[in-house]
Parts: structure tokens; sequence; C-alpha cells
């Protein structure tokens, strides 16, 4: 039987959406949050599926923090396509990677995954 593993981990960017439906939205910031769920169909001998504080030094080097997000990607910097991006950069280093959630307001946020 088979675990999730959920890590999370916050980060601080600005952006602001170039097809916003409305007003243009002026340039602001978040406190984002990004959920990984991984699965893990094995335990080690230590009875973990993977090594949390791994996952996390890895979030910690490809996050954006402290930047403005419409400068490193070619695309709108919704909470949507954040997330489909970082679900396939993740999903290179942990394959069994289930969704990636990333909460751009602790109301508001966009889930990705694979069917």
């Amino acid at each position: 039987m088979p675990w999730i593993l959920v890590v999370k981990r916050k980060f601080n960017a600005a952006h602001f959406l170039t097809d916003y439906h409305g007003s243009p939205e002026p340039l602001h910031g978040h406190t984002w949050e990004v959920e990984l769920h991984i699965r893990a169909d094995k335990l080690d001998g230590g009875g973990m599926g993977f090594d949390f504080v791994e996952i996390d030094n890895f979030l910690k080097e490809i996050l954006p923090d402290y930047k403005l997000l419409n400068d490193l990607f070619d695309f709108s910097p919704s909470a949507e396509n954040i997330a489909k991006w970082l679900y396939e950069k993740v999903k290179e280093r942990y394959p069994s990677l289930q969704k990636v959630v990333v909460w751009e307001t602790q109301n508001c946020g966009a889930e990705y995954f694979e069917l």
C-alpha cells in the first residue's frame, strides 16, 4: 500500500498578470505556499519513503524566492501556471510526484496533476 508524503514550503515573490480579465493588474507580491505530494510505494529501514529534508532542500534551490516572476518566465505567472511549471520541474527529480498545490493566498490556490 502506498503513502503520500506532503512537503510544504513558502517563498516570497512579486508578479502581475499580463492578460487579466478586468482592469490592468498592478505589480504586487505574495507569500506563496507550495505543497508537493509524492507517492512512496515502500519505506526504507528507518521507516521513511523519502527524506523530507532532501525534498525541502531541493525546493529551496528551485523556488524563485524574492524575485519578480514576470522576469523569470515566458508565461503569465498565475498560480495555475506556476503549479504546472513546478510540477514538471519536481517530476524530473521525483518521478512518483502526484500533484503540486500552489497557494497564492491563504484562501486561493491552484493544484496541478496529470491524469
